[in-house]
């Protein structure tokens, strides 16, 4: 990403202007693609663009100072070459790891790594091992193996932060992580206060989820490598278990690792309270999904007094399918996103929230025809050949095959009504059958993209919900 200059000549006259571009790779060519228009720049605009960029920095900008001091209404300089004389030695990437060093710089973790950090016997300071670290996972996410052997020494970070190539290895990379673990908690208060130095974030929704990740190898050592439910579908492999806090925005806020077999529903009460311990007690928003949803949670919830918005189970939308047919009473909070509020004079601690996608109704409408035809297809290949059969077949067997064709397409398998009839005129003894159920196709056509939120803020009404900033 860099700022170049554009020169327009109209009535007689020659205006340049500066645009912020970056290098994109589109249909397998480089192109550049306008970030924004920074005008002519005048005297005036670059001294703001100057004062702007060292407030974000927090440091002076050296590396542009060239660029703010540059006359906009001169030519750029030009020098004669011999193109047939000039040759590329050791080029080496250096606007990515360029922003990252001075992101790193803006956000002051070079001063806390120093701080918490201290330099000792080693060879290379911690806090630039830190640096290198970050910067790599910015630009190029990889194993500390890739980064130590061949990452590394193709970019500009050894002219930038002064590390010879030769002293970064991988078992340096790795022992950095050792002394990180133990300044979690100062890297999240720092990241935190200069975060809202640099931007107005509010805190008071965070949005809570949890993820996997998986070893490859016995991981022997690891005492909360266990064996889970797995979201990279590698129930095979021993793993742990990721619980984020974001803001609405979605910066990080805080996390924990749990073992690999934690469910997600029994990390509520930790995360929760280790947030507000933390950084205090707030009226926030709890935004999780139903994952999190439990009766024990909820109850929790409510008595401590803590506002919530859950995703409730699928399961429940057929308790407002009145609501849902109904056109009445839809409000638009977002870009093809409606929603509509619903009290139960049985439970009047909660407000339930409907929620309907126009996109996500096209994605479930594509995926439930897509299952559709799978099992269409597969009942007629499956019915044809019970009618060639030359011999009495095994009914039961046909139906553990119908039973796992339904499993693997499990979002269109209430669609059909399957059936087996004896069939004295055919050799196999048994013919299929299989119709399609209406009321599932009508309340398919409704239900599809529609899902329902609760929450005990019971002060919320459709008009005030749409004029919060947060779509959720």
């Amino acid at each position: 990403m860099y700022i170049r200059p554009s020169v327009v000549r109209k009535g007689g006259k020659t205006y340049r202007y500066f645009r912020l571009v970056r290098s994109v790779r589109r249909n397998g060519k480089v192109v550049q693609e306008t970030v924004a228009q920074l005008g002519e720049l005048d005297a005036r605009g670059r001294r703001e663009a100057r004062a702007l960029a060292e407030r974000i920095c927090g440091v002076r900008v050296e590396q542009q100072r060239s660029f703010f001091e540059e006359d906009p209404s001169s030519e750029p300089p030009t020098v004669a070459v011999r193109i047939d004389r000039l040759r590329v030695e050791r080029p080496r990437r250096f606007g990515d790891v360029w922003l990252g060093v001075t992101l790193w710089q803006a956000l002051q973790l070079d001063t806390l790594c120093a701080e918490v950090l201290p330099v000792g016997r080693e060879s290379v300071p911690w806090s630039l091992v830190a640096a290198i670290v970050v910067i790599a996972r910015l630009c190029e996410p990889s194993s500390e193996l890739y980064v130590a052997e061949r990452w590394y020494e193709r970019t500009a970070l050894e002219d930038l932060l002064g590390v010879p190539a030769e002293l970064i290895n991988d078992d340096r990379l790795y022992r950095l992580l050792d002394h990180l673990v133990w300044h979690k908690s100062d890297i999240e208060h720092h990241l935190r206060k200069r975060l809202g130095e640099l931007f107005a974030i509010e805190y008071d929704l965070l949005l809570y989820d949890v993820t996997s990740t998986y070893f490859e190898g016995v991981a022997a050592r690891n005492e909360m490598a266990r064996r889970g439910h797995s979201r990279d579908q590698r129930g095979d492999c021993l793993q742990v278990c990721v619980a984020l806090v974001v803001t609405r925005e979605g910066m990080p806020l805080g996390y924990e690792v749990f073992d690999g077999n934690t469910t997600d529903v029994t990390t509520v009460k930790t995360i929760v309270g280790t947030m507000e311990a933390r950084y205090g007690l707030a009226q926030r928003i709890w935004v999780m999904d139903r994952g999190m949803r439990s009766k024990s949670n909820v109850q929790w919830l409510q008595e401590t007094g803590r506002r919530y918005l859950l995703g409730a189970p699928r399961s429940i939308l057929a308790r407002f399918a009145e609501h849902v047919a109904s056109p009445h009473g839809w409000q638009s909070v977002h870009d093809g996103v409606e929603v509509k509020l619903c009290r139960e004079d049985a439970n009047p601690t909660e407000v339930f929230l409907i929620c309907r996608s126009a996109q996500r109704q096209v994605k479930e409408k594509a995926m439930h025809a897509r299952f559709s035809t799978r099992i269409d297809t597969a009942l007629r290949r499956l019915a044809g050949r019970i009618e060639r059969a030359k011999k009495p077949i095994d009914r039961e067997q046909v139906e553990r095959q119908v039973g796992r064709l339904l499993q693997r397409n499990s979002r269109a398998a209430k669609r059909y009504q399957v059936t087996f009839e004896a069939a004295t005129d055919t050799p196999a003894g048994v013919r299929l059958r299989w119709s399609v159920d209406p009321r599932w196709e009508d309340w398919a056509e409704q239900s599809e993209g529609v899902y329902v939120l609760q929450t005990n803020i019971l002060e919320w009404s459709p008009e005030a919900l749409c004029g919060r900033r947060t779509s959720s």
